[in-house]
């Protein structure tokens, strides 16, 4: 490829693991500069945006949270990214497959919709990388990958444990994993939640680790549990942004003071290499409420990290 046509990889790029330079700062906006294609043949993940957010409880505008990760996700599409010492593009064929549509005008049809997105990508044999959008949007995405994959195990990455009592059929960010332990799609007591800093007395069942636990015992600690209660079981990681502390991520619907580090956070995801990963989402990044970027950056770089994790056990063959 000529100088002059370095540019606009998200349509000019001929393979899934070209990973040509281009300037950060301008080009058409794909994930990391992966190509942009409905067209799953050469895939093995496909990175897709779900904008919605009409299911939140406090302030809006994780709708724009896709569109704000990809944005800052060209920070981490020019190297290897540290402190991995593989380069995810040249051994993951990852795509941006573009966002789901849905008609806001129908929110009862939405779940529907997002499952229905997320089981064309699967029908591929495509893995997804999810991008909200609130957190809502995580059951439907699960209950498309329980249809292919069977229950899995949750690891949740939140503020919040997002189990409280609700009714059937209601739209809700915060009793999406409620509605999962009732419908059988998530095992609760080989799922793991991380970060919770909120008071819900009904744990379901999960085993749940607090920020304050976190920050008494250290990650080395909640690293060693969380490997013994995943084992090899294959797993749906769901990372609300707002585990972390809005020091560090303002940019999101409903912050809790006394979250993790962005430190932490990634510290965390990195060391569970070996993971089974089958499903990822990063949900809540609110780029109204944010301030230099610093949520959508932090959104970027856990969404890379994921996907090294899902290259670390898929491609590499790293278990626990």
């Amino acid at each position: 490829m000529s100088q002059s046509n370095r540019i606009d990889n998200a349509f000019t790029v001929e393979s899934t693991r070209d990973n040509t330079p281009e300037p950060n700062y301008s080009g058409a906006l794909s994930f990391a500069r992966r190509m942009y294609t409905k067209q799953l043949s050469d895939a093995e993940v496909a990175v897709t945006g779900i904008p919605f957010d009409t299911a939140t409880t406090n302030r809006p505008g994780t709708r724009f949270g896709p569109r704000g990760i990809r944005a800052a996700s060209t920070e981490v599409a020019w190297q290897r990214n540290w402190p991995w010492e593989f380069d995810v593009w040249s051994r993951l064929k990852v795509v941006d497959y573009g966002d789901c549509f849905f008609d806001p005008g129908r929110p009862e049809r939405v779940p529907g919709a997002i499952q229905s997105h997320i089981e064309r990508i699967l029908a591929a044999d495509t893995a997804v990388l999810s991008l909200g959008g609130d957190h809502f949007l995580s059951l439907p995405v699960l209950r498309a990958h329980v249809k292919k994959y069977g229950p899995v195990s949750l690891l949740h990455f939140d503020a919040h444990t997002d189990t409280w009592e609700d009714e059937k059929g209601r739209i809700d960010h915060g009793t999406m994993f409620f509605h999962a332990v009732r419908e059988g799609l998530v095992n609760p007591s080989e799922s793991v939640q991380i970060g919770i800093r909120t008071t819900n007395d009904s744990t379901m069942g999960f085993n749940i680790f607090h920020a304050d636990w976190i920050h008494q015992h250290g990650v080395d600690a909640l690293l060693e549990a969380t490997r013994k209660i995943l084992g090899d079981n294959k797993v749906y990681l769901t990372f609300d942004i707002d585990c972390v502390d809005p020091a560090y991520a303002p940019g999101t619907g409903t912050p809790v003071c006394g979250g993790l580090s962005s430190a932490q956070a990634l510290r965390i995801l990195r060391g569970l290499r070996g993971v089974n990963l089958v499903g990822m989402d990063l949900v809540e990044v609110s780029p109204p409420y944010d301030h230099a970027e610093i949520t959508s950056l932090l959104g970027a770089f856990i969404a890379y990290d994921m996907l090294a994790l899902y290259t670390a056990r898929h491609k590499l063959g790293e278990t626990f």
